[in-house]
């Protein structure tokens, strides 16, 4: 029990930095997208939601006709583009997340593979356990292939004594997840960012959308119901809009967390595994501390 609290503990320890080819990578597709998705929305500000058949009398300076939602759209002003633009993003790196954690996760279920290789380890055949992770691919089967290959070396050696080489083989699987966890996590700190700023910004345009519906209302010298119920209808689509894009935020960051949870679950459970078996075979389990 102590050795399993052992590999949970260090289930994810000071993570060494992804490497250079993944964080850039990384980078260069935030970079992409991110100006791709503002020019996209930009375009469709213009001439989707700013096209003149959506308003009275084909100008775009007039108020939208009636039951018209692009035209009211529009008129939430410069801040549309922005929320627009982060809606845009929490899709793309949704599918981003979705199709690398799915990668992540190999060919066949996580659960399918994780007991295989449980069965195989039992039977002492560690050599059908390395072609299951083979077969599997992706970050799980490749952690847990780490510790078979460090078990197989550690078997051969004759120079360590048992505890040193169950420590070695711990060593081994906790450097192989803190390679492979970079990956998974990356991105979602951009999707965390957009939960909570997509609101706020929302909000704003809605402070500007009031201040400029009354500020009309001020300057036409007598009440206008009509434009000043406008003015706020289309004010509040910037909220709207906001609240649509953080909820949508908030789902794929808990959902993705999850996911990835459940893959460092299972890396737990095969490297404890991997080390039952190696102190079973290789000594009595009791004389092993974690």
């Amino acid at each position: 029990m102590e050795q399993k609290n052992a590999m949970n503990k260090n289930a994810r320890p000071a993570a060494p930095a992804a490497p250079q080819g993944e964080a850039k990578g990384g980078s260069a597709f935030a970079a992409i997208v991110i100006p791709l998705a503002l020019l996209v929305s930009i375009v469709i500000y213009k001439f989707v939601f700013g096209n003149p058949g959506n308003f009275q009398g084909g100008n775009p300076d007039n108020h939208p006709l009636p039951g018209n939602y692009l035209g009211i759209i529009y008129k939430g002003g410069v801040i549309v583009p922005i929320l627009l633009t982060m809606f845009l993003l929490v899709f793309v790196f949704s599918i981003e997340r979705f199709l690398t954690i799915s990668k992540a996760k190999g060919t066949k279920g996580i659960e399918s593979f994780v007991r295989n290789v449980r069965q195989k380890l039992n039977a002492n055949d560690i050599s059908g356990a390395v072609a299951a992770c083979d077969q599997q691919k992706g970050s799980v089967a490749n952690v847990v292939k780490a510790g078979l290959l460090k078990y197989q070396e550690m078997a051969r050696d004759r120079g360590m004594d048992k505890d040193q080489k169950v420590l070695a083989i711990q060593k081994e699987i906790e450097e192989s997840t803190a390679l492979e966890l970079p990956m998974l996590e990356k991105n979602l700190v951009i999707l965390s960012t957009l939960a909570s700023v997509s609101t706020l910004v929302g909000l704003l345009g809605t402070v500007f959308g009031m201040i400029n519906a009354f500020s009309a209302l001020a300057n036409a010298g007598a009440p206008d119901a009509v434009g000043l119920a406008n003015g706020i209808s289309e004010a509040l689509i910037n909220t709207a809009l906001g609240i649509l894009t953080s909820a949508l935020a908030i789902i794929a960051y808990n959902f993705f967390t999850s996911k990835i949870d459940e893959l460092t679950y299972s890396i737990d459970e095969a490297g404890f595994s991997i080390i039952q078996t190696f102190a079973a075979q290789h000594g009595e389990k009791e004389t092993y501390t974690a």
